[in-house]
């Protein structure tokens, strides 16, 4: 566990960012584009490393559709990522964030770790990513209760395990987060759901995630569904990750189907242009 970050004075003011009421409302997903600036990501890895490549990335993401734009500093790939520290977590952000903040997109900060997102959300970050769903740094969920902006709470695992039930573990992480924000303070209407995929799971399993998203509607909160690029793709139709966007696009029409409100993707035109085409068609049935 980490220690808890002390929050800011600047936390406890009015809520200014009450981004997901008009995204959630609409009648296809929002679309979450994705912005590393890392140098070993699984898919994108030091393409936007540096402050000018970011911030032209961050402007393409938003001219192909974005709705968000997840900035992160520390690759989570599910295999082979190195842990990095806060500090080089924040070296990294610091000289863009404010220039992506400054755009007009919400912009979610993904990060585990609370000093981090603490220093994201007085920059005027407006959505807390969590990959491991407040489960991981202590004082995470003060620090969301405290600023009280919207959170993702992403399921996660150590390691695979082929011989589970996904969908109850994940079932059961869920369970336990939501105890975690509700303890804190955590509004239930600033919390999203996401069942995260790859992480922790056998290609198969992030496959069943995806077919019984549903089941996740059981807990009454938003989901947000993350396949672009994934591994699980690769297991279907052996391809590198730049190769993957067929399989990103057929994964997040399912999840759309499935109930997902929010699509994590790397590869925003074509990710919005299909769910807003599948839209369009389900509402002549």
């Amino acid at each position: 566990m980490m220690v808890t970050t002390p929050i800011s004075s600047a936390a406890t003011g009015p809520a200014a960012r009450e981004v997901l009421p008009p995204l959630l409302s609409r009648l296809y997903p929002a679309v979450m584009g994705i912005l590393n600036v890392t140098p070993d990501s699984f898919s994108d890895g030091g393409q936007f490393f540096s402050p000018e490549q970011a911030l032209a990335q961050a402007r393409k993401l938003i001219a192909d559709g974005a709705d968000i734009i997840d900035i992160g500093a520390e690759s989570t790939r599910p295999y082979g990522s190195r842990p990095v520290s806060a500090d080089d977590e924040l070296k990294r952000l610091k000289p863009v964030l404010a220039d992506v903040i400054a755009l007009g997109v919400p912009v979610s900060v993904d990060s585990m770790k609370s000093e981090v997102v603490a220093w994201a959300l007085d920059q005027g970050a407006a959505i807390a990513n969590d990959v491991w769903g407040l489960q991981r740094d202590d004082g995470m969920a003060a620090l969301v209760a405290a600023h009280r902006v919207p959170v993702i709470i992403m399921h996660n695992r150590e390691r695979a395990d082929p011989a589970i039930d996904i969908m109850q573990d994940i079932a059961t992480f869920f369970s336990r987060s939501l105890e975690i924000a509700a303890r804190a303070g955590i509004a239930s209407d600033r919390i999203v759901l996401d069942p995260g995929i790859g992480f922790g799971k056998v290609p198969e399993q992030s496959m069943i995630a995806l077919a019984r998203l549903a089941e996740l509607g059981s807990f009454g909160l938003p989901v947000l569904v993350g396949a672009s690029r994934k591994r699980f793709i690769s297991s279907v139709v052996p391809s590198e990750p730049q190769n993957r966007i067929g399989g990103s696009v057929a994964a997040h029409l399912i999840a759309a189907q499935n109930g997902a409100r929010i699509i994590r993707a790397h590869d925003v035109s074509e990710t919005v242009q299909a769910l807003r085409v599948a839209a369009a068609i389900k509402g002549l049935q």
